[in-house]
């Protein structure tokens, strides 16, 4: 067994070497503020709200009608205990980042609290209202795929429907103004099932993404109901225009419209704040579109020039030589 390492008289040396590295570059680091909202905290959270969202599926199983009401009122608490946590530590971090203090004077934690409360209180008054978004997704993904077999293997098994479960929660948050926790939310999702939706992007009811790995669904998307999506799918900007420090400008339509009953196949990709896919039209697999299509249109690429050639056989060789001789 080899000897275990000891850092020794190294240590003092390292240590400083990293602090340097430290001062240096005040992006890299959270240091001499007190707010910041917990990655950890805010997955266990949304463990919490899938649970809660799809009883019997995640979490605790063997619910029936005499336990179900202890379940969720034992859950309730915990997640609004946990998620007011999570929002007080945003809105403080976003007062320490907008005054530039380091720290919190009394009043301004007191704002913080009190608007904690309230966005907490109305989030989880509103989770009867994400269940039902939720359902219509669920079956929209029965309905979608013939190889699902009921919407019980959909809750368990599709990654598409995770991401936008996750992401339904996400952008009430968001709209809320608590879009870090929002973010950290449907990037763990992103994380989780390859499928990026920003939380301030709205989607209509119905909405499914069939495979989901690779899709990318841009921070002002507009997506109407029973809309459908295969992997790959990019709904982008086209540009980043900046202003004239050379900034990026923020706060305007950068991505697609997609009206309802459109499908978008494989690997297509939509670009622009301007671009609107009109109700009923389908855009084709690998298709680059970057300007908008009227209803119940369809979009194609031309069918590329394939060439097929016959592979040679070991057979094939020692015929083609002794036909030479």
């Amino acid at each position: 067994m080899p000897a275990r390492f000891q850092i020794g008289d190294h240590l003092p040396q390292l240590v400083e070497k990293i602090i340097d590295s430290y001062n240096s570059d005040p992006r890299t680091r959270h240091i001499n503020r007190a707010y910041m909202p917990s990655r950890s905290e805010i997955i266990e959270i949304i463990h919490l709200l899938l649970e809660l969202a799809f009883p019997g599926f995640f979490g605790r199983q063997n619910l029936n009608q005499h336990n179900v009401n202890f379940h969720v009122g034992e859950m309730l608490p915990k997640i609004g205990e946990k998620l007011y946590e999570q929002i007080y530590q945003e809105l403080c971090y976003q007062q320490e980042n907008g005054n530039g203090r380091k720290n919190q004077n009394q009043q301004g934690q007191s704002s913080c609290e009190e608007k904690a409360r309230q966005i907490t209180l109305e989030f989880l008054e509103r989770i009867p209202d994400i269940r039902k978004l939720l359902a219509t997704d669920v079956q929209a993904a029965y309905d979608g795929d013939p190889a699902a077999r009921n919407t019980d293997e959909v809750i368990l098994a599709y990654p598409g429907v995770l991401a936008v479960s996750i992401y339904r929660f996400a952008h009430e948050l968001h709209k809320m103004n608590v879009p870090l926790v929002a973010r950290i939310m449907t990037e763990w999702a992103h994380t989780a099932t390859g499928v990026d939706i920003h939380p301030g992007a709205t989607i209509g009811s119905h909405f499914f993404i069939d495979h989901a790995t690779g899709v990318v669904v841009g921070e002002t998307t507009d997506i109407g109901d029973y809309v459908k999506l295969y992997q790959g799918v990019t709904l982008g900007a086209m540009s980043f225009p900046k202003d004239e420090r050379g900034r990026l400008i923020r706060g305007y339509k950068r991505h697609p419209t997609v009206e309802n009953n459109v499908t978008i196949y494989a690997n297509a990709t939509v670009l622009g704040g301007e671009t609107k896919l009109g109700e009923g039209s389908v855009v084709n697999g690998s298709v680059f579109l970057t300007a908008g299509i009227p209803a119940n249109a369809t979009v194609s690429m031309k069918a590329p020039e394939l060439k097929v050639r016959k592979r040679r056989t070991r057979e094939t060789n020692k015929q083609t030589k002794a036909e030479n001789y």
